[in-house]
C-alpha cells in the first residue's frame, strides 16, 4: 500500500484504534472495525507475537492499513530487552515493514537513518512531548506526529498551547486518554486523526466483549466513535468531505501539511 492511501485512510477514518489486547483476535477486531467504517489498526508490539500476528492481518485483509506502534528505534535497546525475552523478541523497525506495516508509531523519536530508509514508503508517526522535538521530527519526514501521553502532557490545553508554535502546520496525533467526552475539544483544538485504546470503550461494555467475544458489540461501540468524530469533524470543517476528500485537499483546507 502507498504512503498516500495509508495517509488518506487515516484522515479519512479520524480515529486511530490502539490493539493492545491478546485477549481479542487480531482479524476479528479488524473486521470490527471496518463494519464501523474505520479502515485502519496500530498493532502495538506489546501483544505477544506481533510479527506473527501482522503477517495474519495483511494476508486475510490486504486493503486493511495497518499500523504497528511502541517500536523501539534504538539497536541497543532493541538487545537489551530481546536478550531478556527470547521467546517473544521486539521486532525492528525494518522488520515490521518488511512484515507488511502501513504506517510506523513510537512513543519516542525515530533515527534520522529509518527517515532516510523509510520515509515515502510508509507513513512515520513519531511520539514527541515537546516543539523542538516536533520540528525535529518533522523536518526528518514524519508525516503526522503524536502526542504521547497526551493526557499527562496537558491534554487539549497542551495542543492549544504549542499549536501556534509551529504555525498549526504539523498534524497532530494525541494519544493516551482520549475517550469520547474530550474528543470533540481536541478536535476544536484542530486535532484531525485521534488515536485512542480499548479504554475509550466503558469499563463494563468491555469486559463483555472480551469475556463474550463479541465483536458485534465490539463494533457498535466503534460506531459510535466513528459518529461522534464526523460530526464534530463536519462542524469544525463544514468545506471539507472527509469520506472522499483527497491528502492534498484537506492539506489546502486545514493548513496541515503531511511531508507528501
Amino acid at each position: 500500500m502507498n504512503l498516500e492511501k495509508s495517509l488518506s485512510t487515516l484522515l479519512r477514518d479520524g480515529f486511530i484504534l490502539v490493539f493492545s489486547q491478546d485477549k481479542l483476535d487480531i482479524v476479528k477486531t479488524a473486521k470490527a472495525l471496518i463494519s464501523a467504517g474505520i479502515n485502519n489498526m496500530e498493532i502495538t508490539c506489546r501483544i505477544s507475537r506481533p510479527l506473527e500476528k501482522i503477517s495474519r492481518l495483511g494476508k486475510e485483509l490486504p486493503d486493511f492499513v495497518i499500523g504497528v506502534a511502541s517500536l523501539i528505534d534504538n539497536a541497543q535497546m532493541l538487545k537489551i530487552y530481546n536478550a531478556q525475552h527470547p521467546d517473544d523478541p521486539l521486532p525492528s523497525v525494518d522488520e515490521v515493514v518488511e512484515t507488511g506495516a502501513d504506517y510506523l508509531v513510537s512513543a519516542a523519536n525515530f533515527r534520522p537513518d529509518t527517515y532516510k530508509k523509510h520515509a515515502g514508503q510508509v507513513a512515520i508517526i513519531p511520539g514527541c512531548g515537546t516543539v523542538n522535538e516536533i520540528v525535529q521530527q518533522f523536518s526528518l519526514g514524519a508525516n503526522m506526529v503524536k502526542i504521547f501521553p497526551a493526557k499527562q502532557l496537558g491534554g487539549t490545553a497542551f495542543v492549544k498551547a504549542i499549536d501556534p508554535a509551529i504555525h498549526k502546520t504539523i498534524s497532530i496525533v494525541p494519544m493516551g486518554g482520549t475517550n469520547p467526552k474530550n474528543m470533540p475539544d481536541y478536535i476544536d483544538a484542530g486535532i484531525l486523526v485521534l488515536g485512542g485504546s480499548f479504554s475509550a470503550i466503558d469499563k463494563e461494555t468491555l469486559r463483555n466483549i472480551f469475556e463474550k467475544q463479541d465483536y458485534k458489540l465490539l463494533s457498535d461501540e466503534l460506531v459510535k466513535i466513528k459518529q461522534l468524530i464526523d460530526e464534530v469533524r463536519a462542524k469544525k470543517w463544514p468545506q471539507i468531505d472527509f469520506a472522499t476528500a483527497s491528502v492534498e485537499q484537506i492539506s489546502k483546507a486545514t493548513g496541515r501539511n503531511f511531508n507528501l
